[in-house]
């Protein structure tokens, strides 16, 4: 009898103890709800205090992580480097990786990946950047914009060095490097070195997107100043200079005729239309 009386207690107490499961995983579904209609509205602090307490009642809720990735994401103000700003950024960065932490379906880990991406390069955190464009790339290698963005990184890395070195050397932005001139090939040939592998993997990623989207006209763009910054390092071979500077006017004018095909399959304004029905 008295072993039929602690099996009934222990049903009533696992029961109990699904019932209140349950019910958290119904206030939680419920919390994620009131914080996407906050987030639509762009009520982004609201929307950040129900994403969190839906995911203090269910840390399994995957979804609630997302957003509240994402909540944190919408209010970082690239380019303000204050400590407010910088840790709204952080918290995005640390949701977006709790998310992939929890081996999320494809799509969520795309979209981690790009956003932790994004905010780091905006961080000036380039490194750190293109390790998580290229996991986005990973997952979904038929995406151009991961191997665009790596290509922008390179670009920016190879870009800011050069010409600081150049105004310390006094030269005019049209003048080249001067193999002639001692300290000019010194510098030329330190950036050269410096500059190499993202050089290399920039014109490799870039290519790369434009394999994927043809009328990518940003990547052609920057793979017009990618074949620049090649040029400018080509101090020791003027032959390979002139062919670097032959193979960016070639994307110069790629770039503008993408630009004009694109526009003129743009549909012209024909006055007030009515929306079609769905």
């Amino acid at each position: 009898m008295n072993k039929h009386i602690r099996l009934l207690t222990l049903a009533a107490v696992t029961l109990a103890l699904f019932s209140s499961v349950g019910c958290s995983k119904l206030r939680a579904r419920d919390q994620l709800n009131k914080g996407v209609t906050a987030y639509k509205n762009a009520k982004y602090e609201e929307a950040i205090d129900h994403f969190q307490q839906s995911v203090a009642l269910d840390p399994t809720l995957i979804n609630a992580k997302m957003y509240l990735a994402t909540a944190f994401a919408q209010q970082y103000i690239p380019g303000a480097d204050t400590p407010d700003n910088n840790k709204m950024a952080e918290q995005a960065i640390e949701q977006y990786q709790r998310v992939l932490d929890m081996k999320p379906a494809r799509e969520q880990k795309v979209n981690s990946a790009k956003g932790i991406a994004y905010l780091y390069l905006n961080m000036k955190k380039f490194d750190e950047a293109k390790k998580y464009y290229r996991m986005a790339a990973d997952v979904d290698p038929n995406d151009p914009e991961p191997y665009y963005s790596v290509g922008v990184i390179d670009w920016t890395a190879c870009y800011q060095p050069r010409m600081e070195e150049r105004a310390k050397l006094g030269l005019k932005p049209d003048e080249n490097l001067n193999p002639k001139n001692k300290d000019q090939k010194k510098v030329c040939a330190e950036l050269k070195e410096k500059n190499a592998p993202s050089i290399h993997e920039g014109i490799e990623s870039l290519n790369k997107a434009i394999q994927l989207r043809p009328d990518y006209d940003d990547a052609m763009a920057y793979l017009n100043l990618m074949y620049r910054e090649k040029a400018d390092v080509e101090c020791d071979d003027l032959n390979a200079r002139q062919e670097d500077l032959k193979t960016a006017d070639h994307w110069v004018d790629q770039t503008l005729s993408t630009k004009k095909a694109k526009a003129e399959k743009q549909p012209g304004q024909q006055g007030i239309t009515l929306d079609q029905p769905k």
